[in-house]
């Protein structure tokens, strides 16, 4: 099963908060949890996905997408919706899970075909985020194998729990689902970067207006 913890929009991207007003973070928060939604809605092969959260923008995309909904009415983060919902998922008998975030608007459903074929029968797979701290996606098996504590520099203690197990951890680099925008550094680069994600659209947008403290980018590649 795939989970996608997301918090409550209404107080989302606080590390922005220098360059962008709540509105506006709210805004680029429910874009991103769009691209993720619906890249994952157009992968027409994949396991079920589980959106954990009670954020209203999250449950309605969820239900037009027909993705289960695990209420998250506690809200205690990433790491404490996963902990429920990895549970949930033990309870029911689910053989695996594939956890990642909501904030990794450049995500690419072949990305996360490879993660699967790489799965080993017994064990997990890693991908970092960009700068090799966090950790972008986390596929378990089984599912609770280790536990995941998300946060800034997550990926070294997930490394070491999975190792930890003597199951084979197989670590993968991609480079749509590495970029994450948590910080303003991280905005100018989803800017800058080719592509015409929602996210995208509206983070030059905002650029262009003058609403975020961000110069425009040249964007390179084609479009």
């Amino acid at each position: 099963m795939i989970l996608v913890p997301i918090k409550n929009t209404t107080s989302a991207k606080q590390r922005l908060a220098a360059v962008l007003d709540q509105p506006s973070r709210t805004a680029l928060a429910q874009a991103m949890i769009y691209d993720v939604l619906t890249a994952l809605h157009n992968w027409k092969n994949r396991p079920p996905v589980a959106v954990v959260t009670s954020d209203p923008y999250a449950v309605k995309l969820a239900g037009e997408y027909r993705f289960e909904v695990i209420p998250d009415s506690d809200n205690p983060g990433e790491t404490g919706a996963i902990e429920m919902a990895t549970r949930i998922c033990v309870e029911r008998g689910v053989d695996s899970t594939l956890v990642i975030p909501a904030d990794i608007p450049l995500i690419e459903a072949w990305e996360l075909e490879e993660i699967l074929k790489h799965a080993p029968a017994e064990g997990s797979v890693l991908v970092p985020a960009a700068d090799g701290r966090g950790t972008n996606a986390a596929f378990r098996r089984p599912a609770n194998l280790f536990p995941l504590r998300f946060g800034n520099d997550s990926f070294k203690p997930h490394h070491a729990a999975a190792q930890a197990t003597g199951k084979t951890c197989v670590v993968l680099n991609f480079a749509g689902i590495a970029v994450d925008v948590d910080n303003p550094e991280d905005l100018q680069q989803l800017i800058a970067l080719p592509g015409e994600t929602r996210a995208q659209r509206l983070a030059r947008e905002y650029a262009r207006v003058g609403r975020a403290l961000l110069p425009v980018q040249p964007r390179s590649g084609t479009e």
